[in-house]
């Protein structure tokens, strides 16, 4: 089996390297086949330096079109049997990629994601950026049934069929709202498990929670009428 890693990235100079490496370390361990594909989404600083640094596939889009369009790139450039997308920001914890495979290759799940909320010391983010995952979550569970409490994560593993199943068309952070409201709606399992998170330590999120958080609302509402 082939695990195809996506990392999309724009201007993440002091983490990607670190990200990178962590990664390529925890999958030595396990021993599994990998690809990392790192897709940069227009940078201008070092990013794309360091990532084929440390010899993975990199792919750099010429304009920058956001992380939807950019995870979207890396999807089609992917030959795994499964596939993994983690954020370049240092957030996620490589070592916990694991974790996530498991209901993968225990054929317990088509889709697993990574959830901040469902363990036992959920993370201590913006209060009301929490919220709205939690609006986002009811919607969701409404229209499919899928009852999730991270519907926005990133951190994510799943099966390379689920995606060649769907027809995605987000540019932007509605990506993992679409994603999970087309594959739960056709009938895959979705399954989560708890990881950390560590809250960005440099520069700012470049999610408006007002503006973003509008698209993401109306792309749930879309996903479900037209997917």
């Amino acid at each position: 089996m082939l695990l195809s890693i996506i990392i999309p990235i724009f201007n993440e100079e002091p983490t990607i390297g670190d990200v990178i490496d962590r990664t390529k370390t925890t999958l030595q361990r396990v021993g599994l086949d990998y690809e990392i594909i790192v897709v940069d989404d227009c940078s201008w600083d070092k990013s794309v330096e360091i990532s084929r640094s440390r010899g993975v596939k990199v792919y750099s889009l010429k304009a920058h079109m956001g992380k939807g369009y950019a995870l979207r790139a890396g999807f089609a450039k992917a030959k795994g049997e499964v596939i993994a997308t983690i954020d370049s920001d240092g957030s996620h914890r490589p070592e916990e990629l694991p974790l996530l495979l498991a209901p993968i290759l225990q054929s317990q799940a088509d889709l697993v994601i990574g959830s901040r909320f469902s363990g036992p010391k959920p993370t201590s983010g913006k209060k009301f950026n929490a919220a709205g995952v939690r609006i986002f979550n009811l919607l969701i569970k409404t229209f499919t049934g899928a009852a999730v409490s991270d519907s926005q994560s990133g951190y994510r593993v799943m099966k390379s069929v689920v995606l060649k199943n769907l027809s995605l068309k987000s540019d932007e952070y509605q990506i993992e709202s679409e994603m999970l409201v087309k594959i739960a709606k056709k009938g895959f399992r979705v399954k989560e498990m708890p990881i950390s998170f560590e809250q960005r330590t440099y520069g700012r999120s470049r999610l408006d929670p007002i503006i973003d958080g509008f698209k993401i609302f109306l792309s749930i509402f879309t996903s479900y009428l037209k997917g």
